[in-house]
């Protein structure tokens, strides 16, 4: 492949990665510098304890997912010798299982099990070496972000196609609540899925409410987990909203919602409304998937026993 489209390649994944996980974290979530791609997520767990909490720095070079690493510096006044490298080495070593994937996710969550896994432990942090806010941004103004090396990436993408009866049923399906801005309204509807006919008796059925029908757009995207071929079937349709469709399916590969069908509907009201459009679909679909089960909300995730925030897998019938 030509150098700039893998470059133009990269970048936009980026973009759909930064704006997905912008829709799951929310405030936790900042932009230091958008132009240079530098990021940052505080990451905390202060349910059972003393609180523990670390703010990942995040720099996204050019050539992010497919052939380089994201660059990353982990800010913890508290987290020190070995702790810290064997943070880093988990880190490090989930890039290398994931390579060529979008992994900024992965890497929250498992420096969220990190801190839950020390809370249990009852060793809560020094607060004589924990560093204040201002401290934190005084060091984030000397920050240096640490690198290694670039991997040469060889990866696949499979496609399948999973087979249906003749006696398959239409799965329930649910409606989340609207958002509206600007006279513009967005709802997610959300079915169980498991074959391709499933998926178009659901989209059959929605097209059969005369509203829902007259949406401006029904953007849509599932993913189907077929255990035998430990594969996916996924896709996504834009109906009109460009680049819609690829990018609530990244959300949904991103918590890592398996055997499930996601449609957003959008009735235009007159107003653009530039990229907020895309933030509103986004966070139909990830309000609907908390309000189905299919992933916890952040604060029941914490509050919950001190569990991350890991997609559930819904068990079919």
């Amino acid at each position: 492949m030509d150098t700039s489209l893998e470059n133009s390649s990269d970048l936009q994944s980026q973009f759909e990665e930064i704006e997905a996980l912008s829709s799951i974290y929310g405030d936790e979530w900042c932009v230091i510098d958008e132009a240079s791609r530098i990021f940052c997520i505080r990451i905390s767990e202060d349910i059972h304890g003393p609180k523990w909490s670390v703010c990942l720095q995040i720099s996204l070079p050019e050539n992010y997912p497919n052939k380089a690493p994201p660059k990353y510096q982990i800010n913890a006044g508290w987290l020190r010798g070995p702790d810290r490298i064997r943070l880093s080495n988990c880190l490090e070593e989930l890039y290398l299982q994931n390579a060529g994937e979008s992994i900024l996710y992965l890497w929250v969550e498992k420096i969220r099990e990190f801190l839950i896994e020390r809370t249990q432990a009852n060793t809560g942090p020094d607060t004589n070496t924990a560093l204040t806010t201002e401290e934190e941004v005084a060091y984030w103004d000397d920050f240096d972000i640490s690198d290694f090396s670039a991997l040469k990436l060889n990866t696949e993408h499979a496609h399948l196609f999973s087979s249906s009866s003749a006696d398959e049923e239409l799965p329930p399906i649910k409606h989340g609540e609207t958002i509206t801005d600007r006279r513009s309204s967005f709802q997610a509807h959300l079915a169980p899925v498991l074959t391709s006919k499933q998926i178009k008796m659901v989209i059959d059925q929605l097209y059969g409410n005369k509203k829902i029908a007259g949406a401006t757009h029904n953007i849509y995207a599932y993913r189907i987990y077929c255990e035998d071929k430990r594969m996916f079937l996924q896709d996504c349709e834009d109906d009109g909203e460009t680049a819609a469709g690829g990018r609530l399916l990244h959300l949904l590969q991103i918590l890592d919602v398996r055997n499930v069908l996601v449609v957003v509907s959008r009735w235009y009201g007159g107003i653009l409304l530039g990229p907020d459009r895309f933030k509103h679909i986004n966070n139909c679909a990830r309000n609907i998937l908390i309000q189905e089960g299919y992933l916890e909300s952040m604060d029941e995730g914490l509050h919950a026993g001190g569990k991350s925030r890991k997609s559930k897998i819904k068990k079919m019938k």
